[in-house]
C-alpha cells in the first residue's frame, strides 16, 4: 500500500504540554534551550564577567517539565539543589538563521520558570572540564507555569522578575538587567540550530540564586506574564 504510515517498533512517547493560561488548550514542548548566565550580577555571582563572554546555552529534554500542579522531587543524588527563576519565551513558528530584527515572529509567548541546578553535581563537572547534563538537565528540573500568548503579554524588555521561597525574597531583578535580549537569543541559537514549533527559550536568571530545602515553597513571577508555583518533596 503506497504512502502507508510506518509501523513502529515501540509505542511512541506521550507529548509533554504546557498549559495555556485562560484556555483549554495546550503548548506542546519541544527542547529547552536555556541561556547561560544573561544578567551581569548573577555573572559576577557565579565568578564570571558575562560583559566579555558571547552568549552560549545549553538544553534540557523536554522530560525536564515539571508542570503546573505537581511538586518538584529534590534528587536523591544531590545534597546542594539551587532556585533559578527565568522568563520563558516559547516558539511558535520554526526557523533557522534568523535575524534578530525578525526574531520576535517566531515566538508564540511567555511564561515563568526555574532552572532547577544540581550545584553540586555542576562544581564537579567543571571542575573535570565534562558537560553540565547530569547537573541540569534531569527529570523535573525546569518547572514552568502556565503560558500566555503574546498578543496578551506583549514582547517584554523591562519589569520586575522575582523568586521567592516561603515567602522570602531571593531573586529580584529586572529583564530590562538582560545581557542579550530575546531576540539576540534566538538569532544565536538559529546559527547552530533550526528552532521548530513548541521549543522554549529559557532566558536566564538574576542574582540571588541559593540552595532549597524539603518542604520549601517556590514562587517566581515576572511582572505583566505571570507566575510558577512549586513545592520541594
Amino acid at each position: 500500500m503506497e504512502n502507508a504510515a510506518p509501523r513502529l517498533a515501540v509505542a511512541p512517547p506521550r507529548p509533554v504540554t504546557l498549559p495555556v493560561a485562560g484556555s483549554d488548550a495546550v503548548f506542546p514542548v519541544g527542547r529547552i534551550f536555556c541561556i547561560g548566565r544573561n544578567y551581569a550580577a548573577h555573572a559576577a555571582e557565579m565568578g564570571h564577567d558575562a560583559t566579555r563572554e558571547p552568549p552560549f546555552f545549553f538544553m534540557k529534554p523536554n522530560t525536564a517539565i515539571c508542570p503546573p500542579g505537581s511538586d518538584y522531587a529534590y534528587p536523591r543524588h544531590s545534597t546542594d539543589v539551587h532556585h533559578e527563576v527565568e522568563l520563558v519565551a516559547a516558539i511558535g513558528r520554526g526557523g533557522s538563521h534568523i535575524e534578530a530584527g525578525a526574531a520576535l515572529d517566531h515566538v508564540w509567548g511567555y511564561g515563568v520558570g526555574l532552572d532547577m541546578t544540581l550545584r553540586d553535581l555542576q562544581s564537579t563537572a567543571k571542575s573535570m572540564g565534562r558537560p553540565w547534563e547530569a547537573a541540569k538537565s534531569v527529570d523535573g528540573s525546569a518547572p514552568i507555569g502556565a503560558l500566555r500568548p503574546a498578543t496578551e503579554t506583549g514582547h517584554p524588555t523591562a519589569g520586575a522578575i522575582t523568586l521567592r521561597v516561603n515567602g522570602s525574597l531571593k531573586q529580584q531583578g529586572d529583564l530590562g538587567q538582560m545581557i542579550w535580549s530575546i531576540p539576540e537569543m534566538i538569532a544565536h541559537i538559529s546559527q547552530s540550530f533550526t528552532l521548530r514549533e513548541g521549543d522554549l527559550i529559557m532566558t536566564g536568571t538574576p542574582s540571588g540564586i541559593g540552595p532549597v530545602l524539603m518542604g520549601d515553597l517556590l514562587e517566581g513571577e515576572v511582572a505583566g506574564v505571570g507566575s510558577v508555583s512549586v513545592r520541594v518533596r
